[in-house]
């Protein structure tokens, strides 16, 4: 039978499993679908509306761990400014719930599991994903140096789409980059909404975003880049000769799209945090046209 000692560790570890999940935003997935849709766009689309299961597992699980881990490098990195910042003050890296060494050992398993699905595809694709994780190590320090730490984001979370195509056919297309472009353009689109939550407090302590770049101009340029998203995706399905299912996947992203900078007009932090999260029915909408265009033509 277990001792009291062993069972006080026991329920010590039980009673900190929130702020593991916390610290993971395991309890706020929203980042894992704007990752994921992406992911499913670029492999539904190399594979020809036939992608394996193994590449199927491979590439979902993957998001789930390049995102957990994400999220832990990026709390580390901003330990000592999250705390003053309304949004984040409450992390467990910020709190001091959770220590560096902690996180970082966290960090640690999760790439290494990571790295072991990557061992799954090719070589081609396990040189690719060394890009990816650069990315994604060099983002949350971004902040510091550039007002685009999105422009950083939005190339790390895009980089699944090469990775897919190498995996399907250890090569990557020159339409692949399209999609790589949409996916850049769209995710400093919604960042720019996430950051203009934080502006107040960013400007406080130091930190740079495309909200501050950007200013008075903050939901022109979420337009114009969404417009630059949809310009890319739309001469990738006239270049693939997508049919008519892919358009109207195309057309209920820009209606969504539209409602965003509505609901956004008054830059209220509730408002444009509720924009941000709406992005992942965007994602949704794209990958049903492509779906549908696949299954039905």
């Amino acid at each position: 039978m277990a001792t009291l000692k062993e069972l006080q560790l026991s329920n010590s570890r039980l009673r900190r499993l929130p702020d593991f999940i916390a610290l993971g935003r395991l309890d706020r997935p929203i980042g894992i679908y704007l990752l994921m849709w992406p992911t499913l766009w670029a492999l539904w689309i190399a594979a020809e509306g036939d992608p394996s299961f193994k590449l199927i597992f491979v590439f979902i699980a993957g998001v789930f761990l390049t995102r957990t881990g994400g999220c832990i490098i990026n709390d580390y990195a901003d330990r000592d400014f999250d705390g003053h910042v309304t949004r984040t003050a409450g992390r467990p890296l910020a709190t001091g719930r959770i220590s560096g060494k902690e996180a970082l050992a966290i960090a640690a398993i999760i790439g290494i599991l990571a790295f072991c699905l990557v061992l799954l595809t090719n070589t081609f694709t396990i040189i690719l994903s060394v890009g990816g994780l650069v990315l994604a190590c060099t983002y949350p320090y971004m902040k510091r140096h550039t007002y685009l730490p999105q422009l950083v984001l939005g190339a790390a979370f895009a980089w699944a789409v090469p990775m897919a195509f190498g995996a399907v056919s250890e090569t990557v297309p020159e339409h692949a980059w399209l999609i790589y472009l949409a996916t850049v353009a769209w995710t400093m689109a919604y960042d720019t909404l996430y950051a203009m939550v934080d502006r107040e407090d960013d400007l406080k302590v130091g930190i740079k975003s495309t909200a501050i770049l950007f200013g008075d101009m903050d939901l022109t340029m979420v337009g114009v880049l969404n417009g630059t998203a949809v310009l890319a995706l739309a001469l990738l399905g006239s270049r693939l000769e997508f049919s008519v299912w892919y358009y109207a996947g195309l057309l209920a992203a820009i209606l969504l799209w539209g409602w965003q900078l509505w609901q956004s007009r008054q830059r209220d932090r509730d408002a444009c945090f509720k924009a941000f999260l709406h992005n992942h029915w965007v994602g949704a909408v794209i990958f049903a046209g492509i779906f549908l265009h696949y299954s039905l033509t």
